[in-house]
């Protein structure tokens, strides 16, 4: 048996929901323990636990982490987007 975690904790290392956003789907009624509605505070074991969210079962990743490397050429902003129409990492 794993160690229990807060369900919100869950939520970010799972990738889906901020600690925040997870809080208020959980206040909302919308994530779903073992068939029960959870409640904030609740902690899980992340590996016999079964944790829904609307409804889709919510599991970690079984992919590792991808890294990119960028060298950022001079005239362009470490941004998604620009307000000053500069060029951007995205471009």
């Amino acid at each position: 048996m794993a160690e229990p975690i807060r369900l919100q904790k869950y939520f970010t290392d799972c990738g889906v929901l901020s600690r925040r956003a997870a809080e208020r789907a959980i206040a909302e009624g919308r994530v779903r323990v073992n068939g029960r509605v959870a409640a904030i505070g609740d902690r899980i074991d992340p590996e016999c636990d079964t944790v829904r969210w609307n409804g889709e079962i919510i599991a970690p990743s079984n992919e590792g982490n991808t890294y990119i490397a960028l060298n950022k050429p001079l005239g362009y902003v470490t941004t998604m987007s620009d307000e000053k129409g500069r060029f951007t990492v995205a471009d």
